[in-house]
């Protein structure tokens, strides 16, 4: 008899039913990372969805200076996260996650101070305090994502491992959601539903929300996560061997050239996801009517949506598929629905309908590859592998911004004739460079790339 309820659990847990029922009775310590992964989910979003309109208008930086800036932001996120996986690593999940929150705090508020009529201005002065804020925030987000991928391999069981990574992507973009709807009630004075306007209180107004969210989560966060609850939520998996930064640097795939093209092949259709805050504003605002532009965060927030429902759903029914197959697939899906956009005079339902399957295309492949990252990564460099991971992320921010803006200012000037149609297909090419080189390279790629643990 004990056998038989033996066998209907093991059963039981291999179930999508099962699994989803181990991380709902997850422990403390995991919805606490996710408390922090929502709320920042919100703050981060929240300023990265306007900030190239906040550098423009409040900041008086021309198009080319916005679009350098914003990618030398998100460029520098992405590289923080190498060092931040180390932090992570060294110091723990809880400390990474009070040592970020200090850094998003202090530069959301300085950012936010820059805006502010007696520091903005068009001269290098005000540019200081913009970047100021900007490298903070960066370096404080740079620690945050090693730390919360460290937490759902840490505080989670083994056994659900690919859903509780599709948890902690799919909770941010509930954030962003939730931001998204709240954003155009705070900025615009338009009416929200029905007869209920909006506060009018400008960018600013959301960048002031942004900030105090920070310093509401950073104090739960210090008040709630303590070393009891870490001692007590902590999974009992391998030890991580003591090693020094250096040596974990060395024990880095660098030599893998599988892994490397892997990682590194991504970078084309990942500046997609670039331009969803380089050029899509702009591009938005210029193209489209204005009531469509007093709610460019709703339709911004059509991606977060299909992202917290898509990313879990699809990491369950995808969980024995290969890696390689679903993200050939997703990033497919993204590069081509791209060249709906080849219209210079666009739709509102184009763009909608690109905005849907370009999320898609997200859902099918984001959270699988930061479990096949993570599944690679020895036991206590979960952190200093997601940090290398996201270096081509990096790059793809990076050289992004270096031309976008000069792409806007080209094809999509603030006055005088656009081409739009000229910007998207150059950028739906670049893109496709992903999919045909992971199609050409899939057999390769997959006969050196180590096999992920079995649970």
């Amino acid at each position: 008899m004990q056998n038989n309820t033996a066998n209907t659990e093991i059963k039981e847990k291999n179930t999508l039913l099962g699994e989803l029922k181990i991380i709902f009775s997850s422990s403390r310590a995991f919805w606490l990372v996710n408390m922090v992964n929502f709320v920042d989910g919100i703050a981060y979003f929240g300023i990265l969805t306007l900030l190239t309109l906040f550098l423009g208008s409040s900041v008086a930086m021309g198009d080319q200076m916005t679009g350098i800036s914003v990618s030398a932001f998100t460029g520098l996120v992405t590289f923080f996260m190498f060092g931040g996986g180390f932090v992570t690593d060294k110091y723990g999940v809880r400390n990474a996650l009070t040592i970020s929150l200090v850094l998003l705090f202090a530069g959301r508020l300085v950012l936010t101070c820059s805006g502010l009529p007696h520091a903005a201005g068009a001269d290098w002065p005000g540019y200081l305090m913009t970047w100021s804020g900007l490298f903070l925030i960066a370096l404080g987000s740079g620690v945050l994502q090693p730390a919360l991928y460290a937490g759902a391999k840490e505080y989670t069981n083994p056994k659900v491992s690919a859903i509780a990574f599709s948890f902690i992507y799919a909770i941010m973009n509930l954030g962003i959601v939730c931001e998204s709807f709240i954003s155009p009630f705070i900025r615009t004075a338009e009416p929200f539903i029905g007869r209920v306007h909006g506060l009018g209180w400008g960018i600013m107004g959301v960048f002031i929300m942004c900030t105090a969210m920070t310093g509401f989560v950073m104090l739960l966060h210090l008040t709630l996560f303590n070393k009891k609850t870490e001692a007590a939520c902590r999974v009992d998996i391998a030890a991580p061997q003591a090693l020094t930064w250096r040596q974990r640097f060395a024990q880095m795939p660098f030599k893998d050239v599988r892994f490397m093209w892997f990682i590194f092949i991504l970078i084309p259709v990942r500046t997609l996801f670039a331009h969803q805050f380089l050029t899509m504003p702009d591009y938005i605002f210029r193209v489209f009517p204005a009531e469509v532009a007093a709610k460019f965060e709703w339709i911004h927030g059509i991606n977060p949506f299909i992202i917290v429902i898509g990313v879990p759903l699809i990491a369950m029914f995808t969980r024995k598929i290969s890696v390689m197959k679903v993200i050939l697939t997703g990033t497919a899906i993204s590069a081509a629905t791209t060249f709906l956009l080849i219209n210079n005079n666009p739709p509102l339902a184009v763009l909608l309908a690109y905005v849907t399957i370009f999320s898609i295309g997200e859902a099918v492949w984001a959270s699988r590859f930061f479990e096949y990252v993570a599944d690679l990564a020895p036991a206590g460099q979960v952190g200093a592998y997601m940090g290398l991971a996201n270096i081509p992320w990096f790059l793809a921010k990076f050289t992004t911004g270096l031309y976008s803006g000069s792409m806007l200012a080209h094809f999509v000037p603030k006055e005088g004739l656009k081409n739009p149609a000229g910007m998207w297909t150059v950028y739906a090419l670049i893109a496709l460079l992903t999919p045909i080189g992971l199609l050409l390279t899939r057999k390769w790629i997959e006969a050196g790339a180590k096999k992920p643990q079995q649970n």
